[in-house]
């Protein structure tokens, strides 16, 4: 929502974060449910101002079958890419590849350069994952998203317990969360990226099918990969 400030009789014009009640989040749920995930991402610039909404993505595994999507609807959509300094050399080419190939707009989240440098010598990925995440993926976005209403994130149902248990729309730390791919099965998706000839990450053909940084990665199906040998599944960014 925007709103109209008048400073010494010069108007200028504020964005206004919007928050739904849980009613309101029913009402997009029903009305999107039942949508494609075209007509779905449609939808959302019609219901929302392009201001207001958040795009994230980690240019990992197959990233290219949202943000081809979001390019050929909304090609002025900002992507925010949360650069953790810890990236496989691969992701951040796969990131150049793509952004070149479908044109997109994309700005890097970086972390406080002590506090990143912190972890580094620190190594706390070893220690405690869940505060390296901490440091270097959510709180970085919690800084930004406070400017949006709603947060797009390619989540899908069928890839952990967790991302099962979520709606297309979901109030999440303070901001709407929005799924659009949530209800993709594996063989949908695998589908669209072979008729269209989306690019894959390069390290899946490797083995890796869940891709995140270099210390906490190994080659596995599904999420195993992640965060080796600990009970973590999620970074924090979507709990």
């Amino acid at each position: 929502m925007l709103h109209l400030i008048d400073e010494n009789n010069l108007m200028r014009v504020e964005q206004v974060k919007r928050a739904f009640t849980e009613q309101e989040i029913k009402v997009l749920n029903d009305k999107y449910r039942v949508l494609s995930v075209t007509e779905r991402i449609t939808q959302l610039y019609l219901d929302f101002l392009p201001e207001e909404v958040m795009l994230t993505s980690s240019f990992a595994a197959t990233s290219a079958f949202l943000l081809r999507m979001f390019s050929e609807i909304n090609p002025d959509q900002k992507i925010y890419f949360i650069n953790t300094g810890y990236h496989f050399n691969e992701t951040l080419e796969y990131k150049e590849q793509l952004t070149q190939l479908y044109g997109l707009k994309v700005e890097d989240v970086t972390a406080e350069k002590w506090e990143h440098d912190f972890t580094t010598k620190d190594e706390t990925w070893k220690k405690d994952p869940d505060l390296c995440c901490s440091i270097n993926k959510v709180k970085p976005l919690e800084i930004i998203k406070e400017n949006f209403t709603v947060w797009v994130s390619g989540l899908m149902e069928w890839q952990s317990d967790h991302r099962a248990s979520l709606d297309i729309f979901e109030e999440r730390g303070g901001i709407l969360k929005f799924y659009p791919l949530l209800d993709v099965s594996k063989e949908e998706r695998e589908a669209y990226i072979k008729k269209n000839e989306l690019p894959f990450h390069p390290l899946i053909k490797k083995g890796y099918f869940s891709i995140g940084c270099k210390h906490c990665t190994v080659p596995g199906k599904g999420r195993e990969g992640r965060w080796n040998n600990s009970p973590k599944t999620e970074c924090g960014l979507h709990l």
